[in-house]
């Protein structure tokens, strides 16, 4: 099944009506060769984690953090991204603390740790990163962190909390203590493109073999209708360039992702092949859905 240039798998993946909403996954290889997905589940406003070997089957998931209604700026938490800590033993989690009131929302960014890769406990009591720019309206939000010569790196979505706006970027030596890039956003929408006309949302990011990053991430064609593009530079910051494959995947009408196609999170096969998660919604029902292709390599 194709509808973008990748061939998408016919059905979700992961989640369905036992488990309720599954969105906004990240999932990455490790070192025992099966797959983590750390994933944020609706109907309990927490986190979970599911292993893989193949991609498509996935263990029972297990709850790795909630809410915290006493702290005033998590009474929900969702969309994580769980790595390694470069330190020693243990697993950092960045993730999006949103409040909501009145029908609107705010959203933060906080850090938690585990030993296991399983219990996590808060880090730190505050957000790590919060709203401050014009441009970042009342929210910071789905981090993506790379730890790199030293350094973390994070790329935000930042705006609306409903959907966000922009794509910016932060560097910090704890990971804890960040700053942001003085000529943020650094990745905008392109009006001119139909399916990303509205805005642009989350992101993941993979380090190509030449040295520059990729960039997979959402765009919104009006704010009830995403596709999975793509765009790649040479330093992740400066210089985007969208790929000629984009859009990657795109709803398929009358099927379970009819409406949108949201958050990639992408792993690259041996061969070269790209694979590709994401969340695919059609009315309130929201699941993990998966496809791969390939992408030619930039100039």
């Amino acid at each position: 099944m194709t509808t973008g240039s990748f061939k998408k798998y016919p059905t979700p993946v992961f989640g369905g009506p036992e488990t309720g909403t599954m969105f906004d996954a990240f999932i990455r290889k490790q070192p025992d060769g099966r797959l983590r997905m750390d994933v944020s589940w609706r109907p309990r406003e927490s986190f979970a984690v599911t292993f893989s070997d193949d991609g498509i089957h996935w263990s029972e998931p297990v709850i790795t953090l909630g809410p915290n209604q006493a702290s005033g700026w998590e009474q929900i938490v969702n969309r994580n991204c769980v790595l390694p800590d470069p330190a020693g033993d243990g697993w950092l989690m960045w993730y999006t603390g949103q409040v909501w009131e009145g029908g609107h929302g705010k959203s933060w960014i906080g850090i938690a740790r585990s030993d296991d890769g399983i219990r996590f406990e808060r880090f730190r009591e505050n957000p790590v990163l919060v709203p401050e720019a014009d441009f970042e309206k009342e929210s910071v939000m789905n981090p993506f962190v790379m730890f790199e010569n030293g350094k973390f790196k994070m790329w935000y979505a930042a705006g609306e909390t409903y959907e966000p706006n922009v794509i910016c970027y932060a560097e910090s030596d704890d990971g804890i203590n960040w700053i942001k890039y003085s000529e943020n956003p650094i990745f905008r929408s392109n009006p001119e493109k139909e399916y990303e006309q509205e805005r642009i949302g989350a992101c993941d990011v993979l380090k190509e073999d030449d040295g520059g990053y990729l960039m997979f991430y959402i765009g919104y064609r009006d704010i009830h209708t995403a596709c999975v593009c793509a765009a790649r530079s040479k330093d992740g910051i400066t210089g985007w360039e969208r790929v000629p494959e984009n859009p990657l995947v795109m709803p398929t009408p009358d099927a379970w992702d009819a409406e949108s196609c949201y958050k990639p999170t992408v792993v690259q096969a041996d061969d070269g092949t790209y694979r590709l998660w994401y969340n695919g919604r059609r009315g309130g029902a929201e699941f993990i859905g998966y496809a791969e292709g390939r992408i030619a390599p930039g100039k």
